[in-house]
């Protein structure tokens, strides 16, 4: 009897979630973005979100939290209701935060659903049209012969930019001098004018210097080559085995969403993605769209937050 009564609540449980699926969205979805507004997250994530919203037929309301690399805006997802009526779009923050702070008011792989990649998009090493390295085999021989030599700009403790000079440091075997700036905007400048020799400048930030002639691209560090640069050769290409770093963004939403609720917000998100304007405005931002399956992005977080604890200890960053 008690064995029939858990399959009845089962049954009940799951045709109630089917239905409830079936009017999805039916008010508001709260979505929180996880940095400011103008930041690379914001206007990705508000692309997607707006035309969410016209294929959905319900307002999908962004709401940005910035602050603490994210992490503010991913405490509030993890304590929402878990009804699909609040949602988290983040960067790969959201996997480097948890070797970044000692202390997190959340555990990322518990209190989340990841429910799907959005967009990636590679950094490129960038050097001033004068600079002494003319290309990619340049810069790395000199990396080799002369440890420290080379100045390397990055964009604050912990960021992408500053992840993927480690990791290049960590994979090449290679030393820097690191100089800290505020953000990618304080770097390109100074790699310009010459005060800094390179920088791993995001796609999005260092494509327009690029194209006008003010900035020479030496690789992109992706897996495979950027279609807004498709001269510029990767680092596998150039000499670093196996190298793919990217910028990349997805969706999250508190652990305990149903699946069919998840399963509809997928279908929704993956639509406005597969939409032709959509997509040309994301990558004239310089993303490329990533596709994975549930099972997949769950193990490409736990794989993100695993690599990213190997290159603090290999730096000897400790958490905050």
């Amino acid at each position: 009897m008690k064995l029939f009564t858990k399959i009845m609540a089962a049954a009940l449980l799951a045709a109630a979630s089917s239905t409830f699926a079936q009017d999805y969205p039916a008010r508001p979805v709260r979505t929180i973005i996880a940095f400011p507004p103008g930041s690379a997250t914001d206007i990705i994530g508000r692309v997607i979100i707006q035309k969410v919203s016209e294929i959905s037929g319900q307002t999908f309301v962004a709401d940005n939290r910035g602050g603490a690399g994210g992490s503010i805006a991913s405490a509030l997802a993890a304590r929402a209701a878990p009804d699909g009526y609040t949602l988290l779009i983040n960067s790969n923050a959201h996997v480097v935060n948890p070797s970044m702070y000692a202390k997190l008011p959340y555990e990322t792989l518990k209190d989340f659903v990841d429910i799907m990649p959005l967009v990636g998009q590679p950094n490129v090493l960038v050097v001033a049209p004068g600079s002494r390295f003319k290309s990619f085999g340049d810069f790395l021989a000199e990396a080799r012969a002369h440890p420290g030599k080379i100045t390397f700009a990055f964009a604050g403790l912990g960021s992408g930019t500053h992840l993927n000079t480690e990791k290049f440091k960590m994979d090449a075997r290679v030393d820097f001098t690191l100089v800290s700036y505020k953000g990618s905007g304080e770097a390109i400048t100074d790699v310009m004018g010459g005060r800094v020799d390179t920088y791993f400048s995001p796609i999005s930030a260092g494509l327009p210097f690029i194209q006008a002639g003010k900035l020479n691209a030496l690789a992109v560090t992706s897996a495979k080559r950027a279609s807004q640069l498709p001269n510029v050769p990767t680092m596998t290409e150039a000499g670093v085995p196996k190298f793919d770093f990217i910028l990349w963004f997805g969706l999250w939403g508190p652990s305990g969403i149903p699946a069919p609720v998840v399963n509809k917000i997928r279908k929704d998100f993956n639509a406005a993605l597969a939409d032709r304007d959509v997509r040309a405005k994301l990558s004239a931002l310089g993303n490329e769209v990533i596709t994975m399956s549930p099972a997949e992005f769950r193990k490409y977080v736990q794989e993100q937050i695993a690599e990213t604890s190997k290159i603090f200890q290999a730096a000897g960053i400790k958490p905050q």
